[in-house]
């Protein structure tokens, strides 16, 4: 297993080179699990994983972490240096640097990591490592699509023992804790969020759900994801009790031909933004385009929303291996 994290540490480094970096600097994270094949908890000890562009890379890691780094897929291949409570880990991570150049870190590093870093390296220029390491992560490789599929699958199974219940008379808050209970029993190991909007509550995408009882004729967004080996899903399904309200299909197929349009639009090679654009003009042309109020879908991977994005402005082209969402939406 560690073989498939030091090729992705390996690949990273190679990035480094050719954009002019010193290093790549990774604190505990999403990038960090996808670089090593594990995720310690971020905390106010430093967690450092340095991927130096002309260097071996190296886990800076405080000592009560070392059994954990060494238990990881990386911890027999990858150096491991340890510090101590009352040690500077700023101090540390400098001396595995040079004293000046360009370091990329990682998105999710705290601020106070990052500014012991730039006090400790005063003529180093500090850049985003998201430009570097999200294409890497964009493209899934066979283990982590088989993962993707797993977790896609068992929310599918989740709404499917869900549906086979009553929402109505229950309030949003039952129901978005039997979600989270069967992912759980479908196989997920954690838990991302159960959104479970009902009635006017549909219009809110991120709505959180609350005691709102839903009746009969209630429109119902239900949204909702976990993690199977660190790997997302997110299913986003809309349900009726009972007799659907007044315009209701109307809206419900100009969405389902948006998407279906967006379907389409997917090819290697095709801008993303031109999949956002082929989904927004045929909710525009129904007359509904100021109702669509967000991207038109987003990367999942180890996280639910990441690289590529669906979106007017990103003409990046789709690749192979890309993994998305497409899920256009009217919100009344």
């Amino acid at each position: 297993m560690g073989g498939r994290f030091l090729e992705r540490i390996g690949r990273a480094a190679e990035r480094a080179r050719e954009e002019g970096l010193g290093a790549i600097l990774v604190a505990p994270s999403p990038d960090f699990r996808y670089l090593t094949g594990y995720e310690p908890p971020p905390l106010e000890r430093l967690t450092l994983l340095v991927v130096r562009a002309d260097a071996e890379p190296v886990l800076l890691v405080p000592a009560l972490e070392a059994p954990l780094a060494r238990a990881s897929p990386v911890g027999d291949a990858v150096e491991i240096i340890t510090w101590l409570d009352g040690e500077d880990p700023y101090e540390a991570a400098a001396r595995l640097l040079p004293r000046e150049g360009t370091f990329a870190v990682g998105d999710r590093t705290w601020a106070a990591h990052l500014l012991g870093l730039q006090g400790r390296i005063p003529g180093a220029r500090f850049v985003r490592a998201s430009p570097v390491l999200a294409p890497l992560r964009a493209v899934k490789d066979p283990d982590e699509l088989e993962l993707l599929g797993r977790a896609a699958r068992g929310a599918d199974e989740a709404f499917r023992r869900l549906s086979a219940g009553r929402l109505e008379g229950r309030c949003e808050e039952e129901v978005a804790a039997e979600l989270g209970e069967l992912l759980l029993a479908v196989g997920h190991e954690t838990v991302a969020f159960t959104i479970v909007a009902s009635g006017p509550n549909g219009a809110s995408p991120h709505h959180e759900p609350g005691g709102r009882t839903i009746r009969a004729g209630d429109a119902v967004v239900l949204d909702f994801g976990g993690r199977i080996g660190g790997y997302c899903s997110d299913l986003t399904r809309t349900v009726v009790v009972g007799t659907p309200p007044a315009g209701f299909l109307e809206v419900y197929e100009v969405v389902r031909e948006a998407q279906e349009v967006a379907f389409r639009a997917v090819r290697p090679g095709v801008p993303a933004e031109e999949v956002d654009a082929a989904a927004r003009r045929v909710i525009e042309a129904a007359g509904y385009g100021e109702r669509f109020i967000h991207r038109t879908g987003h990367g999942i991977g180890l996280e639910e929303h990441e690289e590529p994005y669906i979106v007017a402005g990103n003409r990046e082209p789709l690749r192979v291996g890309h993994c998305f969402s497409i899920e256009p939406g009217i919100y009344l």
